[in-house]
């Protein structure tokens, strides 16, 4: 049988287009439940997916004692860390925004990577992360110079960004060693006992009352399924093959995907000035990137 050759560039685009939609699924569910419910729910139905596809393609990998501590940390990130973050953040913001705010993510990466790893920074650096939060502010600025989204939702989205790029640090150097897919499922493995007590103490009951319609049923497996276990697993695939930054300069496409679909699905207004802002916002990653390519 003659071996289907998948391009490198798709694992990368495909996933920034279901962390694209991701914030579509989410802003749907959050009309009927909580951020920590929806997360946990889509935690379960991911690694019971992930795992099963381990299982059923016979990539079961046994993860060495000394890894434990590492994916422990990872899953404490991304997972956890990250989607409260994001979740909470979505909470407060259009998909627009959030989708903007968390597709600063590489902007910052090269002050990550000279932390962790001594690589590195440059002027274009600098001036990518100037552009970049220019172009976050022209969104959440109105023309009365008043805050057109809640301080609380800006806050929780910048620490996800802080979550993600921690998460990036540690999966580098796990990728090294472990398969994508394996790596994922027991992150979110460990990310539903980080979220059980949270669920149990403060959103079992609210959930518990929700009943279940096509909606709630359609956007939670695409947004277990295709966000929270295929994307992955493309991207963690996409840093083994490319590396972290060239990885990484992909994710400018996030809010392009989001806003396009949020048009469609949300019927979300854009403004010349959002409009102006995702091109500030995506201009600076790419500054940002290419100073990378250069050096």
């Amino acid at each position: 049988m003659k071996k289907i050759h998948i391009p490198v560039y798709f694992y990368p685009l495909a996933a920034m287009l279901f962390w694209g939609l991701s914030f579509i699924w989410s802003s749907l569910l959050l009309v009927y439940y909580q951020p920590v419910t929806i997360i946990f729910i889509r935690l379960i139905i991911s690694a019971v997916f992930l795992f099963a596809l381990i299982f059923a393609l016979g990539k079961f990998e046994k993860v060495e004692r000394k890894d434990y501590k590492l994916i422990l940390l990872s899953a404490l990130f991304n997972p956890f860390l990250y989607f409260l973050g994001e979740n909470y953040g979505l909470k407060f913001s259009s998909p627009t925004i959030a989708a903007v705010i968390i597709a600063t993510i590489p902007v910052f990466s090269p002050l990550i990577g000279y932390i962790s790893f001594r690589e590195k920074l440059t002027p274009v650096n600098f001036i990518g992360i100037i552009v970049s939060f220019a172009g976050v502010l022209l969104m959440l600025v109105a023309r009365d110079l008043t805050l057109a989204a809640d301080v609380k939702g800006v806050v929780f989205l910048f620490c996800a960004v802080f979550a993600a790029l921690l998460y990036t640090v540690a999966l580098r150097k796990l990728t090294m060693k472990y398969s994508a897919i394996v790596l994922v499922a027991n992150q979110n493995l460990i990310g539903i006992f980080l979220f059980l007590p949270f669920f149990l103490l403060f959103e079992a009951k609210s959930a518990i009352a929700v009943p279940l319609n096509s909606e709630i049923i359609t956007s939670m497996l695409l947004l277990a399924i295709l966000a929270s276990s295929v994307s992955f697993v493309f991207f963690a695939h996409s840093v083994k093959l490319l590396g972290i930054s060239k990885s990484n300069i992909f994710s400018n496409l996030i809010p392009v995907f989001t806003a396009i679909f949020s048009y469609m699905l949300l019927s979300e207004l854009f403004t010349i000035q959002k409009i102006a802002g995702i091109v500030l916002v995506i201009g600076g990653v790419y500054l940002s990137e290419r100073s990378k390519k250069q050096h």
